[in-house]
């Protein structure tokens, strides 16, 4: 047993998310409980601890540091260095200091807590319906951050001086709002209020009238709605919230300001009023998102398995994708509209997050479209100015509030599957793997780094086209941006410029080495092109599309440099080849240190390039006169007159890309089964084949295709699939029968082809990755038999499999080079 009165001491640094977490009271309170003395102080690169005190307590508070941290904080390294006993007297918390050089992991913003949910209702609290509650368990992060340490002054916060009760709860190291940044209350801190239109300000009836001419106006432009809101704002607080919920509940459309941005609200089980939001937002078919007051709402609409309730639970709290629960709910629970998502069987569904959302959706208690405010191919609005001008219109009134937000953010979005997996002899031990995976990555995710399995170099990862993130590397950690969106437009390249900078300033990394795609003319290569030569940079190494796909997929499953190559299956809409055709139904042989294309669908031509993924029925008809001839074309299938212009523009190979892209083949199914001829969005077309075939439960003998050798690459070609589709189309098959059979031959190929390559190499392990392994059905179908077959599957399971990982795997791949 040591002597009470020896005494020993140690120098302790902490990297990770330990700032605004509560890891400073937490070091305070743990050095009491243990009679420690010394001192705790945040900065610029963590937390620094010198403690001394008796040798056991000293070990015992080093243990409790990793294993009893705040349950936000993460800690990545923790350095423990004896030092001779400085003779102090008590423990303190120290002013705040900078580093220069050093970086700071941040903690993404954090949804409202259990303790501040329970004082937000509680009449008695002294914040009760205060919608900016929070603590140091929840809250505004990211989102409010102007630079490091994370201290109050370097916040959005600043312009708010505490007043003397929130000064108290903030300078006491034993309450749970100690050095809370955004700490505040009614007296002290922001307050929200509610501008209208004047046409809004009309009696009840008026307005029900109004939402059912809205029904009757649906080709009307939105351009009749272009004049910015007339009034100055005029009720705050309770009052604006009471309007709020009377607009609501009367058709309006809502732009409320929430954590990183605005979002449009309207009630989710008004037709009229849904249909409104979709013809101001010219987004007819795309579907929104909805929000529901609590999880038990959530289980009223959908099926939740226990991993979709963790997500709604947790810290995070994102968009989660779900099947809609079967039979719809009863009263006293009103439907939500089929508007909200068209031809869909699943619901995009979230719980609030913010203490404003709770308030709102408690006090409406049905259920609320909740989708980004924005015009199409434009970022969400940030800032109140900002959204009354572009957004007005398309809102009809603006909840606002005047705490800046310094990053711009999406919600982050996830989908929760059911796998069947067979754990012993066939068909004799089955049970079900809910696989999670996000979709978006954006609120309550960045900006936590991706730890990379290895160390890598400060990299600049500029990353694609659509569903844009960048990405930057230092040592082992890649710090991926929030989704971006889509760079084809000045003020979405804008909200990627200042993103950037907001990254590179908060992690202090300036990078040696720039990434691009292979593609020259995206706007990301030419930016990747600009930025090195203005940074005095290397020219910018190009990297393919689909090997960053795999790439991303093998950082996301900590796959190391020396974990050998695998077999990367591709499958997206499209990507630069390193023969100039479109590439997208790929698969790949190779690992971080390079590829070789192996397998892939045989090129077929895409008359117009990108715009005719807006038009599926052409590129059914391109695809069925290239394999069988102009006549095999149903009749009446396509518009009249087109078909001989068609011919000619084949023939003539002008602005006739070829493509071997899967998702291309998925739309031009979805138009030959009349699915789907004219799309909207981005791969409505292949997601409406999704959903049809979800619809049938019976599994069929795939479609035939062939195999062949192409200069050593294995070849997949489909004239016989469209051969048999064709036919089954002439019979009258069920178009639900031949959408489940079509999505059987994608696993069929996956099967057949990567056996093929297994022989060759006799690699076992298969990546899956790009847009087309969102398709739920598909993944449902091909992880168990791939994983029968004998297969180890790589999933993405912290980014997304779609392009909003590609900067991910364009460091990665750059780092080794």
């Amino acid at each position: 047993m040591n002597s009470p009165h020896l005494k020993t001491a140690a120098h302790i640094t902490i990297t990770g998310i330990v700032q605004g977490v509560g890891f400073r009271p937490f070091v305070y309170n743990l050095a009491g409980r243990l009679a420690l003395a010394g001192w705790v102080l945040n900065h610029s690169g963590g937390v620094d601890i010198e403690v001394e005190g008796a040798p056991d307590a000293l070990d015992a508070f080093a243990v409790a540091l990793e294993k009893a941290a705040p349950p936000l904080a993460q800690i990545t390294s923790l350095q423990v260095k004896p030092i001779s006993p400085p003779g102090y007297a008590d423990f303190e918390i120290r002013r705040s200091e900078r580093k220069p050089g050093e970086h700071l992991l941040i903690s993404p913003d954090v949804a409202t807590c259990a303790d501040c949910l329970r004082e937000l209702f509680d009449p008695a609290d002294r914040r009760y319906r205060y919608p900016f509650i929070n603590c140091t368990n929840c809250g505004p992060r990211f989102t409010i951050i102007e630079d490091i340490p994370y201290d109050r002054p370097q916040t959005t916060m600043r312009v708010f001086p505490l007043c003397a009760a929130c000064r108290a709860e903030y300078e006491d190291p034993t309450d749970r709002r100690f050095h809370a940044q955004p700490n505040a209350c009614p007296t002290c801190g922001p307050h929200i209020w509610l501008s209208e239109r004047a046409s809004q300000r009309k009696g009840e009836k008026t307005r029900r009238q109004e939402s059912e001419k809205a029904k009757k106006r649906e080709g009307e432009s939105a351009r009749e709605r272009e004049d910015a809101p007339d009034t100055q704002p005029e009720l705050s607080n309770a009052a604006a919230l009471g309007r709020a919920k009377e607009l609501l509940e009367n058709g309006a459309i809502l732009a409320i300001k929430g954590l990183g941005g605005f979002h449009l609200a309207c009630d989710a089980t008004n037709a009229a009023a849904v249909r409104t939001l979709r013809r101001r937002k010219h987004r007819p078919y795309k579907p929104f998102a909805i929000m529901v007051p609590t999880l038990d709402d959530v289980r009223a609409y959908c099926e939740v398995p226990p991993e979709a309730a963790a997500l709604f639970k947790s810290p995070q709290c994102p968009i989660v994708l779900l099947e809609r629960r079967k039979p719809a709910p009863e009263p006293p629970r009103p439907p939500i509209v089929a508007a909200v998502a068209p031809h869909q069987q699943t619901l995009g569904m979230m719980i609030p997050y913010t203490p404003l959302h709770h308030l709102l959706l408690r006090d409406v208690g049905r259920p609320l479209v909740m989708t980004s405010g924005n015009v199409t191919a434009e970022p969400i609005a940030q800032e109140n100015a900002e959204a009354l001008r572009r957004l007005a219109p398309l809102a009809d009134a603006f909840l606002l509030h005047n705490r800046e937000i310094y990053a711009r953010y999406d919600d982050s979005v996830w989908q929760v599957l059911p796998v069947t997996i067979e754990t012993g002899a066939p068909r004799s031990n089955l049970k079900i793997e809910h696989l999670t995976q996000p979709l978006r990555r954006a609120r309550g995710y960045a900006p936590v780094p991706i730890p990379l399995p290895f160390p890598a170099r400060r990299i600049f990862a500029t990353g694609p086209l659509l569903k844009n993130t960048f990405c930057l590397t230092r040592d082992t950690h890649a710090f991926l941006s929030q989704h971006i969106g889509n760079l084809e437009s000045w003020k979405t390249l804008q909200h990627y410029q200042s993103a950037l900078a907001t990254y590179q300033h908060l992690f202090r990394l300036q990078p040696e080495l720039v990434a691009c795609d292979l593609h020259p003319d995206y706007l990301t290569t030419r930016f990747a092109r600009q930025y090195a030569e203005e940074h005095g940079l290397p020219a910018p190494l190009p990297i393919q599309h689909h090997h960053a796909h795999i790439a991303a997929c093998l950082v996301d499953n900590g796959r190391t440099l020396e974990a050998g190559p695998v077999l990367g299956v591709a499958f997206d809409g499209a990507g630069y080849g390193t023969d100039g055709a479109i590439w997208g139904g790929e698969w790949l042989v190779g690992d971080y240190r390079g590829f070789r294309r192996a397998a892939q669908l045989a090129y077929l031509p895409l008359p117009g390039g990108d715009a005719a993924t807006r038009h599926p029925w052409r590129i059914a008809a391109a695809y069925s006169i290239a394999l069988l001839g102009v006549e095999s074309l149903p009749a009446g299938g396509f518009p009249p007159g087109e078909i001989d212009l068609f011919q000619q523009i084949i023939a003539r190979g002008v602005n006739v890309p070829q493509t071997s892209s899967m998702g291309r083949l998925f739309d031009a199914v979805s138009a030959l089964l009349g699915i789907c001829r004219e799309s909207s969005y981005e791969a409505q077309a292949a997601i409406e084949l999704e959903q049809m075939a979800a619809s049938c439960r019976d599994s069929f003998a795939p479609y035939p295709f062939t195999l062949g050798d192409h200069e050593g690459v294995l070849q997949i070609t489909v004239a016989p699939l469209f051969e048999a589709l064709l036919a089954e189309l002439a019979r009258g098959t069920a178009v639900a029968q031949s959408a489940r059979r079509f999505h059987d031959t994608v696993v069929e190929m996956l099967l057949r082809v990567n056996g093929r390559l297994r022989d060759q190499t006799g690699i076992n392990v298969v990546a899956l990755s790009g847009g087309v392994f969102q398709n739920r059905l598909l993944l449902q179908l091909a992880v168990p038999r791939l994983r029968a077959a004998g297969f180890d599957v790589l999933l993405h399971h912290r980014v997304p499999s779609n392009d909003g990982g590609i900067s991910l795997g364009q460091a990665t791949l750059a780092n080794s080079c």
